[in-house]
């Protein structure tokens, strides 16, 4: 069977090419919009310590020499974070970041192994004003492009349209008719087999070796995220305190955290935190994170001491991470990430 013709050839790049204006075209928009709200657009490296500690994100690993022959074993970031947080406790009050970024063991239509991540900070500034800004930015990318609306796969959404707030307790109990926080203690604890009858009774698949957290992830994906950012988009907010990450938790309820992902056409565009600054407890979750990465995975990342002692001097903050390439190929039509894509990284001969 012979193979699809390289990106490069003349043919193919000029099929690409429309998407490829029209990525450069909202870029240059998006760049204009913090720019206008005082936002510095930030650099960061990529070699890291640690490439985050995030159990199911998997990394690509590598060595610096030194002079003297020894080996320092480092990293290709998954995300800027860590270092925009660095920025932050360094007395940076709004940044913002397009970051190539690396994860292995991802390729698909919507996964690359290397893709841009924007990101922005605000210090001082709460978690629901990056709802506004999402709001803006689909809109702006929309206008720029020409768009009127936002499609995938016959899906189609709305990006001038106020997004819809959900909570995840909402989400599941309309998707899936699942009580969520009837398996979350007030402790922010998760009872399994509360949430594995629930599932059970709703005709949902239970493995016997499934934590809370795999039961989770399941409603979410089968029975959740394909009903969401359909019309107009979609900010599924309060995830459970288990689910935070680096989110600290809400100050209305300990069992959820201050953690919101943004969907358009059913696909996942970005998520956002009312950042965690409890050193402490921070380290706890990655312990946790990395434990799970080492039973399901057979290994772990090292911590970041570095953004440890940094997230010790953070000030109060809210954060995003938004997927560019998706939101250009939302924009564009585009049906696979390559195509949006200036130069795509070579994919293993079968």
């Amino acid at each position: 069977m012979p193979h699809a013709s390289p990106w490069w050839t003349p043919d193919v790049h000029a099929d690409r090419r429309p998407f490829l204006i029209g990525r450069n075209r909202i870029q240059s928009a998006l760049r204009r919009y913090f720019e206008e709200r005082d936002f510095i657009e930030v650099d960061t490296a990529t070699l890291q310590v640690s490439p985050g500690n995030e159990a199911h994100l998997h990394a690509f690993a590598t060595e610096a020499i030194g002079h003297d022959g020894s080996v320092q074993p480092l990293y290709l970031h998954t995300s800027p974070e860590f270092a925009c947080k660095k920025l932050l406790a360094a007395g940076e009050r709004r940044i913002a970041c397009f970051a190539h970024v690396y994860r292995n063991r991802e390729r698909g239509p919507l996964h690359h192994p290397e893709f841009t991540m924007l990101e922005w900070y605000r210090a001082g500034e709460s978690y629901e004003i990056l709802m506004r800004d999402c709001g803006e930015i689909l809109a702006i990318a929309a206008g720029t492009a020409g768009a009127r609306a936002f499609s995938y796969q016959g899906r189609v959404c709305d990006p001038f349209l106020e997004p819809e707030r959900l909570s995840l307790a909402e989400a599941f109990e309309r998707f899936a008719g699942i009580d969520l926080i009837d398996s979350i203690e007030k402790d922010g604890s998760t009872d399994r087999e509360r949430l594995a009858a629930a599932m059970r009774a709703a005709g949902l698949r239970v493995a016997h070796d499934d934590n809370w957290t795999d039961l989770f992830s399941r409603v979410l994906v089968e029975k959740v995220e394909p009903h969401l950012g359909f019309g107009r988009p979609t900010i599924l907010d309060h995830y459970p305190v288990a689910e935070a990450a680096l989110a600290r938790p809400a100050s209305h309820d300990p069992r959820v955290a201050e953690r919101f992902e943004l969907y358009a056409c059913g696909v996942e565009l970005a998520n956002a935190f009312g950042e965690l600054t409890d050193a402490a407890e921070q380290r706890r979750r990655f312990e946790l994170e990395m434990a799970e990465k080492a039973r399901v995975y057979g290994e772990t990342y090292p911590l970041d001491e570095d953004f440890l002692a940094a997230l010790a001097k953070m000030p109060e903050a809210s954060g995003i991470a938004l997927g560019f390439d998706r939101l250009v190929m939302l924009v564009t039509g585009a049906s696979r990430i390559e195509q949006v894509l200036w130069a795509p990284v070579a994919e293993a001969s079968a």
